[in-house]
């Protein structure tokens, strides 16, 4: 289990700071990278279509003057998140985006696709593709995805249902390359976890919701400080595809989360940004198990300081002899 350089080398703590849709933001993932974990948006955040090459200026001049001023300390790389489904109209615009900022590593969700795999490589960039099983897993590489994100059940967002144990065992049968574990962690000891379990890197994002930069509502913020996981809803009433939610923000909207009807999968719709992303993305809040641990909003760098020594203090404690 190898990582490539660009990751390898560059980061303070193993860990891929998740795109949260309409969440992150540039100011996130700046702070993100400063702080040595890997910061990522989705390229759909940046509205119009013309602010993505805006957004990415910023973040590429941000880091390289951060390098500049900390030789030692280098940013950690960002990553940008496309949506490949058919819905997205933007995809070709936002990927030619990539390609002419290089952009180091390009997340892609809900679909494969070896076209967009060739672009990204072309520069040098690398793809990691979220899957949710194990065939999704084998089809991501065989059209040529460089690493995976296994996303495992309790995961914010659009969640798998699997065990994280099952998930990573299956696809370590197979695949030796890199491979980001996501789902209810939310605690340094949780991604030492992740990698006993034989994932390279874990893949956060709830936890980066509630920190001062994040674009979030202050009250989705304190939402998750002050809920835990049994307040996680599973619905694909938003989107179409299943996700976990934050069942205050479901009772907000005028709904029973304990009786919520089941979507169309077929009317799915993530790029023509019209009412379904509004009322899926915004008034409805997405968001994963593992936020009990998330007990203050907090700067993106003081959470990812409280993750680094939470993650020292696990290893210590396994390296302490025992009996």
């Amino acid at each position: 289990m190898a990582l490539p350089p660009l990751l390898k080398d560059r980061l303070r703590l193993p860990v891929v700071g998740a795109p949260l849709f309409i969440v992150s933001n540039p100011d996130l993932v700046i702070a993100q990278c400063k702080a040595g974990i890997v910061g990522s948006f989705p390229a759909l955040n940046a509205r119009p279509a013309e602010q993505l090459d805006v957004w990415l200026t910023q973040i590429r001049e941000a880091l390289d003057a951060h390098d500049r001023e900390h030789p030692d300390q280098p940013a950690a790389p960002f990553a940008v998140n496309q949506i490949v489904h058919r819905s997205n109209q933007r995809l070709q615009h936002d990927l030619d985006a990539c390609v002419k900022h290089k952009v180091p590593i390009v997340i892609t969700s809900l679909g494969a696709r070896e076209d967009v795999n060739e672009a990204v490589h072309s520069y040098g960039g690398i793809v990691l593709h979220d899957i949710i099983n194990n065939r999704f897993a084998r089809k991501a590489i065989e059209k040529g995805a460089d690493g995976l994100i296994a996303v495992a059940a309790g995961a914010g967002g659009h969640a798998g249902t699997q065990s994280p144990f099952a998930l990573v065992q299956e696809i370590r049968e197979w695949f030796d390359g890199p491979l980001l574990l996501s789902g209810s962690m939310a605690t340094g000891s949780s991604v030492l976890a992740a990698q006993a379990m034989g994932a390279d890197l874990a893949y956060m994002g709830s936890t980066f919701i509630a920190t001062r930069e994040a674009n979030a509502d202050d009250r989705y913020k304190q939402c998750i400080v002050d809920s835990s996981a049994q307040d996680i809803v599973y619905s694909n009433l938003f989107t179409g595809v299943h996700g976990n939610y934050l069942r205050q923000s479901i009772e907000n909207a005028g709904l029973d989360p304990d009786n919520l009807p089941e979507s169309d999968p077929s009317a799915m719709d993530f790029g023509s940004g019209g009412d379904m992303d509004a009322k899926a993305w915004k008034d409805i809040w997405g968001c994963g198990q593992g936020i009990g641990a998330v007990t203050a909003v907090q700067t993106a760098a003081e959470r990812v300081a409280e993750l680094s020594r939470q993650y020292e203090a696990a290893r210590r404690r396994l390296l302490e002899p025992t009996g």
